[in-house]
């Protein structure tokens, strides 16, 4: 039970990656906070696990900082804060719109950032705190995802950033980024390329030294490690999870 007593909010909560670590979280003692754009999703997942389910789009403001208030009366201060609220917008970049890359660096980077500055308020008045933001391997550069890499690989820059900031209080915050993970992004992807999912993921996994693809609990497992006190010395990192170098 690492997380007995602990409050968590895990944006993105709704389906893959978020799903399975609210519900790891949830397992080993954490008051949990599921938050996901739509409620429906957040409540399929917090329901059975006995958590809070919020809606919150992560990009406005006023949803985030509601969001906040909200599991601070429900749930407590919060002491965790795991982000995975994200969205795809793939394309090559003569084709690729501005909505294309407002949507993506709104959700990912914008959304993290409003995140961490609403929640970091109770977590230095108790002087302890653990932020994890989730990023990707598509942070070292990825063909029609201009908007996303820079999303991710900003991530990384802004954990390092508010590890100074915030590690005199006791606060961590490191980044994970993941490689090749069966969610439904990357079915998404696999559509846009015009691929079977399928033969998509046999691709993949011949690719990674493991010769298999991630689960979402494969990367929900470090994402708990971060979160928990056994990594108190570790703060500003990005950890890839990929199966391999």
């Amino acid at each position: 039970m690492r997380f007995k007593d602990r409050v968590a909010l895990v944006t993105g909560g709704g389906r893959g990656i978020g799903a399975a670590t609210a519900k790891l979280l949830a397992s080993e003692g954490a008051r949990v906070a599921v938050s996901d754009l739509d409620e429906t999703p957040a409540r399929e997942v917090a329901d059975p696990i006995g958590a809070l389910a919020v809606a919150c789009d992560v990009s406005v403001r006023a949803d985030v900082d509601h969001m906040v208030e909200l599991v601070e009366k429900k749930l407590g201060g919060i002491d965790i804060l795991v982000t995975c609220a994200g969205i795809i917008r793939d394309n090559l970049l003569f084709k690729m719109t501005d909505e294309d890359w407002d949507a993506v660096i709104d959700t990912h980077l914008k959304g993290t950032f409003l995140c961490a500055r609403a929640a970091q308020r109770s977590m230095v008045d108790k002087k302890y705190g653990k932020m994890v933001f989730l990023s990707s391997t598509s942070a070292l550069g990825n063909r029609g995802q201009a908007n996303y890499s820079a999303a991710k690989a900003g991530l990384q820059g802004m954990a390092r950033t508010l590890a100074i900031e915030l590690g005199q209080f006791n606060i961590n915050v490191n980044t994970v980024a993941p490689g090749f993970v069966e969610t439904r992004m990357t079915r998404a992807t696999a559509e846009r390329m015009g691929m079977d999912f399928e033969t998509f993921k046999l691709g993949a996994a011949s690719q990674i030294p493991l010769r298999r693809i991630g689960q979402p609990e494969d990367i929900a497992s470090v994402i708990a490690f971060l979160c928990s006190d056994e990594s108190s010395f570790v703060s500003g990192q990005t950890i890839y999870v990929r199966g391999g170098p």
